[in-house]
Order: structure tokens, then sequence, then C-alpha cells
């Protein structure tokens, strides 16, 4: 029989899709399940996105250029620019959802065996992306106590090696939910100038800051225009995960001259999926007012039903829709799965996402789930009400 790559034997399994088996079977059985393990909103898509794709004219569904629509570019340039972030549209390739910018950024700056720096918890597909990319994560942990908020510089520096090309960081942060401090932001940039090495800011849930804080994108440092590559998406932004539509932004000629080889070798984004992406960006600000009012009060229900919990312990998000939980379990895959196979309160459980699989640090994360607070407040009581009663069944 032939041999399985070594790459895809070692290609770690998704923790926020690998119990989907499992959740399956329980529907299967009539078991409702409450879906806090996925990041898929359930806030409507801006109706200006859905008709352009039902009453466009296309005749021929054809490709695009390969950086995508000029006129998406441009438009999107313009978006940078209302928001701080002088961008020209040659500063802009759209990609196939923000993950292949994530590609595209690690196949243009690493090569096999060469060494990327991640704060951890991390968005935990960076693992996948590196392994794609042969290239190895060394995480800096950051914790729960502190928020998750930027560990200390320091802890930065001892780990910079010959070997290390980037370091990546989330903000807002997915799985912790953490939005990085201006001055955070400018620690960063002093140390990849120092080091010469790039900084690539996944900032895929920009527009959700809460409490009157401020969004800092990376982009807004120019002394290191050099050193920014910043990596965003329509999936959160407009409620439009399917679209797959996202894109990769640098000052950086020679970056983005990289990355094009990439974009042509895929040939094009997905057409339709621009023309919906290019008229979301007709969405009225109100909508991201009422999004964010919507967000900040599922956080608080959320986070105050989980207080209440014996042994559990949660970091206040500061954007993104996410949070980490501490559970009193030992193990957080297990309890998942149990929760899943063998447990119902009145016909329903829930899922969750193990937060292991966010790190890349063995044995780290082992007790604690990420809960992505993508449903209605009713919804989010009764699942806090479902584990309260699931941790005492566990652990009786």
């Amino acid at each position: 029989m032939p041999a399985i790559s070594n790459k895809g034997q070692i290609m770690p399994q998704s923790p926020i899709r690998k119990l989907v088996p499992y959740a399956e079977a329980a529907k299967a059985r009539g078991v409702e399940i409450h879906h806090l393990n996925i990041g898929q909103p359930d806030i409507k898509t801006p109706q200006v996105a859905l008709e352009a794709v039902k009453n466009n004219a296309i005749d021929v569904l054809a490709y695009s250029h390969s950086a995508g629509f000029a006129s998406y570019r441009e438009k999107l340039a313009a978006y940078y620019n209302k928001n701080g972030i002088a961008v020209t549209s040659e500063d802009i390739i759209v990609t196939t959802g923000g993950s292949e910018a994530l590609l595209f950024a690690m196949g243009s700056v690493t090569d096999p065996g060469d060494q990327i720096i991640i704060p951890e918890p991390f968005y935990a597909n960076y693992n996948g992306f590196a392994t794609a990319s042969g290239v190895e994560v060394v995480p800096v942990i950051s914790d729960l106590d502190s928020g998750f908020a930027l560990p200390p510089i320091a802890d930065f520096e001892k780990l910079i090696t010959s070997k290390t090309k980037a370091i990546v960081i989330c903000n807002p942060g997915n799985p912790t939910g953490y939005l990085y401090s201006e001055e955070e932001i400018k620690q960063l940039a002093a140390l990849v100038k120092k080091h010469d090495l790039f900084l690539i800011a996944d900032e895929v849930y920009r527009e959700f800051a809460y409490d009157g804080l401020k969004h800092h994108s990376v982009m807004t440092q120019r002394d290191i225009d050099a050193h920014t590559i910043m990596i965003d998406s329509v999936s959160k932004r407009y409620s439009m995960c399917g679209a797959r539509i996202g894109c990769i932004v640098s000052r950086n000629k020679e970056l983005i001259s990289t990355a094009m080889k990439f974009a042509q070798a895929r040939l094009s984004p997905p057409t339709f999926a621009q023309v919906a992406s290019e008229a979301a960006l007709e969405t009225p600000a109100s909508y991201f007012t009422d999004v964010i009012d919507e967000y900040v009060s599922r956080r608080n229900t959320l986070v105050e039903g989980l207080e209440t919990i014996p042994g559990v312990k949660v970091a206040k998000p500061k954007g993104a829709f996410y949070c980490i939980a501490e559970l009193p379990v030992e193990n957080a895959d297990a309890f998942a799965q149990w929760l899943l196979e063998d447990f119902q309160l009145d016909g329903k459980t829930i899922m969750v996402a193990p937060a292991a699989g966010f790190y890349s640090s063995e044995g780290v994360g082992l007790n604690q789930v990420r809960i992505a607070y993508v449903l209605e407040e009713n919804l989010l009581k009764e699942a806090v009400t479902i584990l309260r009663e699931a941790l005492q069944q566990y652990n009786a």
C-alpha cells in the first residue's frame, strides 16, 4: 500500500470540528445541541450582499484577476483608509478566506524548517497552516489570570533564533477575545524591527472591540511598513463565513509580489463571493453598532453565568466573540465527548471546543474549553444551566 506523507500524518485535527461525529450521532438520537464550539455567527448577513448575488447580470462565471476584482480592491483600500490604515489597492491581494491569506503569508516569508513565534492559546488552524508549510510553531504562553494579555517582550526575545522569521498575532484574539493595547502593538513593532522579522497580524475581528476600547492595527505602525502583514476576512465582519473571501495586505512590495505568485498558482478567488463581498462594503455603520451591542450583551450573559458555576474560571473578552473557560475537570477533551455521548438535560446538551488544541505546548490547556457566544441570550442562559448540571454529574 502506498505510504501517507509524514506531513499528512502529523497534520493536527481541528479541536473545533473533531467532535462532529459525536454531535451527529447525538442528533440522530434526538438530542438537541447548543453549538458553542464554532465561530459561526447567527447574525444575518447584510441584505445588500445577498441582493448583489441574487440580482447580478453575469453571463459567464469567469475567472477574476488573481489578486481579485480591481473594483473590490479599490473599495477595500477606501475602507481601510477610512479606518486609519493608509493603503492602496496595490497593497491588497484578495484570497479564498483568511485561511488562504495566512498560507500565502507563511509561504512568502518562511522556508521548511523555519520558525514562527505565536502567543498561545491561538487560532487552532495556525498549527495546521504551519504544518502544511513545513514551519515550526514556537509558542510563548499567555495566561488566563492576565486575561491572555501579551506576554512580556523578554519572553519573545529569548525564543528568537536564526530560524525565526515572523511573529504572528490575532487581534482581537481567537480563542481568547483579548484585544491588544496600542502600547502592546508598539512593543511588538519595536521587537520585529530590532530583529528584522515579519509581524503577521490576523485582524479579522477588528470591528468587534468592546467597552469603549479601540482596535489598534499593526498597519498603523508606519516605521515598520516593510515588516507588517495584515490578514483580513469578510467571514465574521459581515457574517459571511461561507463566502470564503479574505485578503492579505502589506506595504512591502516584495512581499505582495511574492504572495501574488501563490495567488496565480491557485488562479483566482471565487467570483460570486467577491460580488457579495464588494457589495457588503456598502453596509451602513448602524449594522455594526447593533451587532456590537448584541455581542456585548451576549458576552456579559455568558461570562456572568459561567462565574456562578463552582470551579469555573473565565477571562472576560474585550473583543471578538469567544472566551476561554477553565473547568473543574482533568481532561476537557474527554468531558466534551461525554457531553455528546452520555449526557443530556431535558433532551439537550452543549458542544464546546477543547482548548488544548489551541496550544502547541504539550499538556497545556487540558482543562480549558473555548466557548463561542454566537447564540441568542436565552440559549446562552440555557447552555450555562446545562454546563452546570453536566459538571455536577461528571464530577459526582
